[in-house]
């Protein structure tokens, strides 16, 4: 049972409700960096060294892999809005489209990149735009549905992640995270502060807040720039972040083998649950059921409720 102290503007209250893992999923053999679930919460579709993707049945946990079309390991997947098509970005500097309902073979690969592929994603509006960046710091945006890059520009290299409503890009590079209008093409914040490099970013539902962290900290931003929450790690290695699906302003940071759970409002404690045997290099949340997914290096993918 995870017991949470929650500050609203008058009061102090108590917020109780369970949290235990509800499946642990053993395919892989390698490290697993990142995982995501489909629209309707029916998929959970996971990767990382193993260099092919593994499809999960959420209703009965039955896998399917896509073919190791990847040359090296895949550093993100993501889906497409209300679509089964994801896309999954490598280390190969190549970017390819799966169909989850049918991944014999990849539909589309995107060449362009000189760098290792670190992260992607769709616009949540329109779908035919995804936004991929690499080592080199390198942007692209891709229209899919042609297959070709729209636009290049610098200024990501570890993670990016399109806002609710899809008006900004979150992206992080070095200890440094930009707010990038889409539409205008153009830098709006440099959200300075972390001492060591940015691991992961994630938007509260909202949009109005970003979560970033780095192995030494944890930070909330407004969109003004401002940081208005920060917590150390107190040597827990911090890697990857998500927003619980059902408590929006409860942060869930996965570190070394543990979860944490932040309610920045409730101060700088924390409820620390065991989680796994490595590294939690990734989370995703599914706003269907309130599932919770965690990667980690210990070859496991875990889902929490």
């Amino acid at each position: 049972m995870l017991i949470l102290i929650s500050k609203t503007r008058v009061s102090y209250y108590l917020t109780v409700f369970p949290f235990k893992e509800v499946g642990c999923l053993h395919s892989s053999k390698n490290k697993v960096l990142s995982s995501h679930f489909s629209p309707d919460g029916k998929v959970l579709a996971s990767a990382g060294h193993e260099k092919k993707v593994f499809i999960w049945n959420l209703e009965n946990f039955e896998c399917v892999t896509t073919p190791e079309e990847h040359s090296l390991p895949i550093t993100d997947v993501r889906f497409r809005t209300d679509s089964t098509i994801f896309a999954t970005s490598s280390f190969d500097t190549s970017i390819r489209l799966w169909d989850a309902a049918k991944p014999i073979r990849s539909m589309l690969k995107l060449d362009g990149h000189a760098g290792q592929v670190m992260s992607l994603d769709f616009h949540p509006r329109r779908v035919d735009l995804l936004c991929s960046s690499d080592s080199n710091d390198v942007i692209r945006l891709w229209d899919v549905e042609e297959g070709a890059c729209l636009h290049i520009s610098k200024g990501g290299s570890k993670q990016v992640r399109f806002q609710p409503c899809g008006k900004f890009l979150a992206t992080a590079t070095g200890n440094d995270i930009k707010l990038v209008d889409v539409e205008a093409d153009s830098i709006v914040r440099d959200l300075k502060g972390h001492v060591s490099d940015v691991l992961s970013i994630c938007w509260d539902r909202s949009g109005e807040h970003i979560a970033s962290v780095s192995e030494d900290s944890a930070r909330i931003w407004s969109l003004d720039g401002e940081c208005i929450y920060e917590l150390h790690s107190t040597g827990n290695r911090f890697q990857s972040c998500i927003y619980h699906p059902a408590y929006p302003n409860l942060l869930i940071i996965g570190g070394y083998q543990t979860l944490e759970f932040w309610s920045p409002s409730a101060g700088n404690k924390t409820y620390v649950v065991a989680a796994h045997k490595g590294l939690i290099g990734g989370l995703a949340e599914s706003p269907h059921d309130e599932l919770i997914a965690s990667t980690s290096y210990d070859c496991c993918v875990k889902l929490w409720k």
